[in-house]
């Protein structure tokens, strides 16, 4: 829940880096609240109604979930960019999802890959690897 509390906090920080966990425990914070609303649209009857010519169709989500989501865009964004540029790549990255199917799935492969090493470009290595490139004698970096 902190993590999911740290991207809210960081609304719209799109600079710096976000470690792999920072970012999938805000995904799965993000669908359970999402579920939520959908469940409490339902249960209040504020979910979206189309008149039909076969009759009303209700449709899953209302305006619990529509305010939510919108809520939670900017920060979602945020720490998607953050989440790239942890993998030493641009927030611009984004845009490779609108590429069917590959795009997604290349996407994917970088949100699951292990952060770069040490300082990139972005700032330093949320994680503390490799931020450091001074050792001592005994091998233990001096900061």
């Amino acid at each position: 829940m902190n993590y999911y509390l740290s991207a809210l906090r960081n609304y719209v920080t799109f600079s710096g880096r976000a470690r792999r966990s920072e970012y999938w425990f805000f995904v799965l914070f993000n669908v359970i609240f999402a579920s939520l609303a959908i469940l409490l649209d339902h249960f209040l009857g504020t979910d979206f109604v189309i008149n039909s010519i076969n009759g009303p169709i209700h449709l899953f989500y209302g305006y619990f979930y529509l305010i939510y989501c919108l809520a939670v865009l900017l920060p979602g964004l945020a720490v998607l960019v953050r989440r790239l540029h942890d993998v030493g790549k641009s927030g611009w990255f984004v845009l490779i999802s609108l590429i069917p199917i590959v795009g997604s799935i290349w996407l994917l492969v970088l949100l699951f890959t292990d952060s770069v090493a040490g300082p990139n470009k972005y700032g330093l290595n949320p994680k503390g690897i490799g931020n450091h490139d001074e050792i001592d004698q005994v091998g233990n970096y001096l900061q």
